[in-house]
């Protein structure tokens, strides 16, 4: 097992706390309030980070990025995706210029 196996197993956990009680389930909760309860908590999250980042503290960073990423792996089940989706867009822009992918997508947006 790799390190970013942790983002496969998070995801089957929290496909399988879809199930679960709300009570008893954070994650569950969050998917049962819906998208706006998500969206709200990966804006708290997003501040969080970087607000991290602005204090400098490094291992603080790691925190809020981890609760952000987590929160991010909420939104995915949310709408039927998974780390791969994200991974294998990332793939696909591997070795691509930020400059170039960004107008790409804007070329799409407007074909």
């Amino acid at each position: 097992m790799t390190q970013s196996d942790i983002l496969h197993r998070l995801s089957k956990i929290i496909e399988a706390r879809k199930q679960a009680d709300a009570d008893n389930s954070y994650v569950a909760k969050l998917l049962k309030g819906g998208q706006d309860k998500i969206l709200k908590k990966i804006a708290e999250e997003s501040a969080e980070t970087l607000m991290a980042s602005k204090n400098g503290d490094a291992q603080h960073v790691i925190r809020e990025t981890a609760d952000l990423w987590f929160h991010c792996l909420i939104l995915l089940a949310h709408h039927g995706l998974t780390p791969e989706d994200v991974l294998q867009e990332l793939e696909q822009r591997e070795g691509v210029s930020g400059i170039v992918e960004k107008a790409s997508r804007a070329t799409e947006k407007t074909g």
